[in-house]
């Protein structure tokens, strides 16, 4: 696991090869594992392989979104609020591990941020999303993962380049000592 961390670079260009059937169900029962607080499950997520879907996706935000449209597939990460307190971070771990698995075939993905941005100055990325893939009442969108066969290549960060001066030990006031 700790070679698919390391690998792991936001990738923003993907060749036009689709995710593989196979692939798709392997980060579908990913999202369904995702462990949630007291089991309570409250994401659910819409698999987007449509390509007029992902374009019209891509313009949600004001900034960040565009390369969707060059994605084979997009995961838009829904929450039902009332359903959990800590949805957010149900959400997010959901999220990050549909990405690790996706890194782990081989294939590249990025996060885009909904939650909380803004699509123009009148309405927000949410609603945006909302309207494009008709969300019931109720749900909040979290995010939108872009997934593909990568189009470029990214080196991953040395552990030179980490910040280890945010490591804490037993207490704020230590830093934890790593010996690389």
């Amino acid at each position: 696991m700790i070679e698919i961390v390391r690998a792991r670079r936001s990738i923003r260009s993907f060749t036009q090869e689709p995710v593989s059937p196979e692939q798709v169900a392997l980060l579908a029962e990913t999202l369904l594992r995702a462990p949630t607080s007291r089991n309570l499950k409250p994401w659910s997520f819409v698999v987007v392989d449509d390509r007029e879907q992902l374009e019209k996706l891509s313009r949600a935000k004001e900034h960040g979104s565009a390369f969707l449209k060059g994605a084979p597939l997009g995961i838009v990460v829904l929450a039902d609020p009332a359903r959990c307190d800590v949805w957010v971070e149900d959400c997010s771990i959901a999220a990050i591990l549909v990405q690790m698995v996706a890194q782990s075939l081989g294939l590249g993905s990025c996060w885009i941020q909904i939650r909380e941005r803004r699509h123009d100055a009148a309405s927000s990325a949410e609603e945006q999303v909302r309207q494009v893939l008709d969300v019931p009442e109720g749900l909040k969108v979290a995010c939108i993962i872009a997934v593909g066969h990568p189009a470029e290549k990214r080196t991953p960060v040395p552990a030179s380049g980490l910040d280890y001066g945010k490591l804490r030990h037993n207490t704020y006031k230590e830093q934890l000592t790593i010996d690389n």
